[in-house]
């Protein structure tokens, strides 16, 4: 059963579900997108802490030796569940990792949904 504001992926071309969910199409409004961790049948994604280690591939150590998360890709919770904010200009900054992550949440069917747009703080 699909649910109502997400985007699922889907082989090209998409199926007699629907059409296949592409990141560069779309609103203006939104530059993020956001994948959950609850897969397209409704449980939830393992290792729980899947997000962190995610976005831990993405990290870099800063100037204090500490590993600081992309702004680009990082860990968050929203109502309980955890997810990977994903901005969409990582695919212009570097499109090998933007289409790693868009596979991984196609292939292990996880739930996507548009993100926060203009609203969050921009990066630099």
């Amino acid at each position: 059963m699909r649910k109502e504001g997400v985007l699922y992926f889907l082989p090209p071309g998409g199926t007699d579900h629907g059409p296949r969910f592409r990141p560069d199409e779309m609103s203006s409004r939104s530059d993020e997108f956001v994948i959950r961790g609850v897969t397209l049948g409704g449980k939830p994604f393992r290792p729980s802490d899947w997000a962190e280690r995610l976005c831990g591939v993405m990290s870099a150590f800063g100037s204090d030796g500490r590993m600081q998360y992309s702004p680009y890709v990082y860990p968050i919770t929203s109502a309980g569940v955890k997810c990977v904010i994903v901005d969409v200009r990582l695919k212009e900054i570097e499109p090998m990792a933007y289409s790693f992550l868009l596979s991984f949440a196609r292939d292990n069917e996880l739930e996507t949904r548009h993100g926060r747009g203009e609203e969050r703080p921009k990066t630099e």
